[in-house]
């Protein structure tokens, strides 16, 4: 099967090369030559790499460039089984791409969207064939990150979206299907990690290197949620918060923090300007956290029963199943352990005991607890059971 790519940038590019690689000719279109011959280069280093690294052969990684095809035209996407949009995240510019798509492709060949936060209905709703229409959503770098939302639309015919997820996983990834809600998995359960801390912060409940630490060295995150966020950039991590909330309808749990607009506002995004929770510049001073490890399990804990809080809640309104949450966040966000495990581990009831004490104090719906997560703790469950034939 032809596989056709909507944009050259980083995750055109990449879902580009990931499909040539599983074997597939790729045509990949951008209307910027230059952007085009950028991203030529920027595959063909790419591979270069995992074949130095022993992840492809050379003949393999060769293989792989000489099946994309670079162009300009839409013509050349008429015998393509799956178009791929990889543009910028604006609702009326990725309608209007596949409006012009529809006119070239065959009427069984399949349209899919990259968006990370757009509606996927939205964007179908524009087609004329909406029923071939998914949501793929791959992780930045496409060619390194293992986890791909598969997302249907509510007019996605049935069936469609277990085919595109059998694809994917033939690909060497590893497919999650996800009801087209905001933020799809990983952007929704993940708004705890960064907003929890937060308001630890302005609280002056402790400092950044100091929540940091907790959460690395006590919880066994890769990153704490302060370096995180300047890594991925405030520019990207507070629109993002700012698009959930909305889609939401301003749903408390994931309003977005002051603090942090304060910075995207003053230009500090992060490492790529060189400040933002942190400061990068030459010679800047690195803080030390405050080792305390009754204050750093008490963060933890906080942190961590909210995200077990949002995990609960998108399983209990049927967002993906269990096993889709877990693969989601060890996967996409590289979390230690699947939210879901983690509670088990803890016990229910403390995690829901976190939430309710959260509640009490503050009186906000931020801290209310799901439902599910409420009834299961009542009831002595675990999301896991560990007896022959139980089933969640």
């Amino acid at each position: 099967m032809t596989i056709g790519i909507i944009g050259s940038g980083a995750m055109g590019a990449g879902i580009a090369q990931v499909a040539a690689t599983a074997g597939h000719p790729v045509w990949l279109l951008d209307q910027n030559q230059t952007a085009l011959q950028q991203a030529a280069q920027r595959i063909r280093q790419s591979l270069d790499k995992l074949a130095e690294k022993g992840k492809l052969t050379a003949e393999d990684a060769v293989g792989a460039f000489a099946r994309i095809q670079f162009t300009e035209n839409q013509a050349d996407f008429a015998d393509c089984g799956l178009v791929v949009e990889a543009i910028v995240e604006d609702l009326a510019a990725k309608q209007q791409v596949f409006q012009e798509v529809e006119r070239v492709v065959s009427t069984d060949c399949v349209l899919a969207t990259n968006t990370s936060s757009l509606s996927i209905t939205s964007i179908a709703a524009a087609c004329q064939h909406p029923k071939r229409f998914v949501g793929i959503h791959f992780f930045n770098p496409a060619p390194l990150m293992q986890l791909v939302e598969v997302v249907p639309a509510v007019q996605t015919r049935p069936g469609l979206a277990d085919e595109v997820r059998a694809l994917v996983q033939s690909w060497g990834k590893r497919p999650v299907l996800v009801q087209d809600t905001p933020g799809f998995i990983v952007n929704r359960v993940a708004r705890p990690f960064y907003g929890e801390a937060i308001r630890l912060l302005e609280e002056g409940v402790a400092d950044a290197a100091t929540i940091d630490w907790a959460m690395t060295e006590l919880g066994g995150f890769r990153m704490g949620p302060f370096a995180l966020t300047d890594f991925i950039g405030h520019d990207v991590n507070y629109r993002v918060t700012e698009s959930v909330w909305t889609a939401f309808f301003y749903d408390p749990r994931y309003r977005p923090s002051l603090t942090q607009k304060r910075l995207l506002e003053a230009g500090y995004y992060g490492r790529k300007s060189g400040r933002g929770f942190y400061d990068y510049a030459p010679g800047a001073h690195t803080p030390s956290p405050t080792r305390d490890e009754a204050l750093g399990q008490a963060i933890l804990h906080r942190i961590l029963a909210m995200l077990i809080n949002e995990a609960a809640d998108a399983l209990y309104l049927r967002v993906a199943t269990a096993a889709d949450l877990e693969v989601a966040m060890t996967t996409g966000v590289n979390y230690p352990k699947g939210l879901l495990a983690w509670a088990d581990e803890l016990g229910l009831p403390q995690v829901l005991q976190t939430l309710d004490d959260l509640y009490h104090e503050y009186h906000e719906e931020r801290y209310r607890a799901s439902p599910l997560l409420r009834r299961m703790a009542q009831a002595g469950q675990t999301f896991f059971p560990t007896e022959a034939g139980a089933t969640l």
